[in-house]
């Protein structure tokens, strides 16, 4: 498995540097629904990474955002966002990456997440470890949400039925603080470097977090859906924090499902 990771190692760098030329530029940017962008920097980050996966591994099959995957029936597949937080890219907001994770006959076994602008790289293979720039890491000791820094993100689509800004109050009001920084890649590897205590998320795609589950786990977290049942890359929902404030969590999201927030919304008042 080393061999891998090694191989995504370097094509995420150099996906990466190909980004960083995009974005010092400020590409335009099109619209593939309501509120989702897509940008040249997308496809050619995906076609460089795509071509250079198929050159090591032309018998993987390949899963990636913007399409230019395929599917070969091997029991490896390959899961890749080439420029995970778009948005962010797109209007010059520095928190972006290229992901890419490595499943063998349905269970993760590698992943790696490389953010150009920091120069930051995390990678992880199963039963292995993970690390950031070659230094292992270690998820957080917090051990109550009170005591915890939490984040999550809104989707791009279907955003007038996503239930998440119930849950981002609720937490809120609970933890030291949620942060949204829009890029579920970077949200993950921060689980996983224990800068964060815990992610969840509604309605992320398999290539968003195929690769910071694989991180999370081999640093010593956990991942389930939001009911606490196993999850797979097709549930709708994730939560992934450090194990320690895990079932707390759990709690709470099965509170608030139930309609019985801790903490009410406040009334808007009039400026």
């Amino acid at each position: 498995m080393a061999a891998f990771v090694e191989t995504a190692t370097e094509i995420a760098l150099a996906a990466g540097s190909l980004l960083r030329y995009f974005f010092e530029r400020r590409v335009r940017f099109e619209m593939k629904g309501d509120y989702d962008l897509v940008t040249e920097a997308d496809r050619a980050s995906e076609k460089l990474v795509v071509e250079r996966l198929r050159e090591h591994f032309p018998t993987h099959s390949i899963v990636a955002e913007e399409g230019g995957g395929q599917e070969t029936g091997t029991e490896y597949r390959w899961y890749v966002d080439p420029l995970d937080g778009t948005t962010n890219f797109a209007h010059g907001y520095p928190a972006w990456n290229v992901t890419m994770a490595l499943e063998k006959s349905g269970e993760l076994i590698a992943g790696v997440v490389f953010d150009p602008f920091r120069g930051e790289l995390f990678a992880a293979e199963k039963g292995s470890g993970a690390f950031l720039n070659g230094h292992r890491l270690k998820v957080s000791a917090a051990s109550r949400i009170a005591d915890s820094l939490l984040c999550t993100g809104f989707p791009n689509h279907n955003r007038k039925t996503n239930p998440n800004i119930h849950y981002f109050h609720d937490l809120a009001m609970s933890a030291h603080g949620v942060r949204r920084g829009g890029s579920a890649g970077i949200d993950l590897a921060y689980v996983a470097a224990g800068r964060l205590d815990g992610f969840w998320e509604f309605g992320l795609s398999p290539w968003d977090m195929a690769a910071g589950i694989v991180l999370i786990e081999e640093a010593g977290g956990v991942c389930s859906d939001m009911a606490g049942r196993k999850h797979f890359l097709k549930s709708p929902h994730l939560l992934a924090d450090n194990g320690l404030v895990h079932a707390e969590l759990l709690g709470v999201f099965g509170e608030i499902s139930a309609g019985r927030s801790r903490h009410a919304m406040p009334v808007p008042s009039a400026l």
